[in-house]
């Protein structure tokens, strides 16, 4: 089960990079793993609270954001989805690790998300990667991979 498990992580992995198009002449300088764990903070933070400025600067233009359900949204369209649809409540992770390789972090962990969409509450229980991207002195959020864990 750990292999499977680990197998479809890389695979997921694999191809949210190659999804997001992020590669090295699209960043500049050396992420640190505080400062995605920083900048991962702040996208929860403004998403829980509806900040749509804030995820402006925090999301790339070029955002690939591969949901549980397996639905795609660009930047603009998981902003509007956000405004529209989509509140998250509360967000929290755990067994969190964090790999940087030059300009890019990717940080994998367990997600744990209270969410309302159109109208209906519920709580996701996640696996996920989220990439973030060094752009000048800033980072920027530019793939997410989400898979449901089945209630046991």
């Amino acid at each position: 089960m750990n292999t499977l498990r680990l197998n479809a992580s890389v695979g997921c992995l694999i191809f949210g990079l190659m999804l997001s198009g992020a590669k090295a002449a699209d960043c500049d300088g050396a992420i640190t793993a505080d400062e995605a764990l920083k900048a991962e903070d702040a996208r929860y933070a403004a998403q829980a609270s509806s900040d749509f400025d804030a995820m402006g600067r925090l999301y790339g233009d070029d955002l690939v954001y591969v949901h549980s359900s397996a639905v795609i949204d660009s930047k603009a369209s998981y902003i509007e989805r956000q405004r529209s649809a989509l509140h998250y409540r509360a967000m929290r992770r755990s067994n969190v690790k964090v790999r940087a390789y030059g300009c890019l972090a990717i940080i994998t962990g367990v997600g744990d998300f209270d969410v309302t969409q159109n109208g209906q509450d519920s709580t996701s229980h996640i696996l996920f990667h989220s990439i973030w991207a060094k752009r000048g002195p800033d980072l920027q959020f530019v793939s997410w991979e989400a898979t449901a864990i089945p209630k046991q």
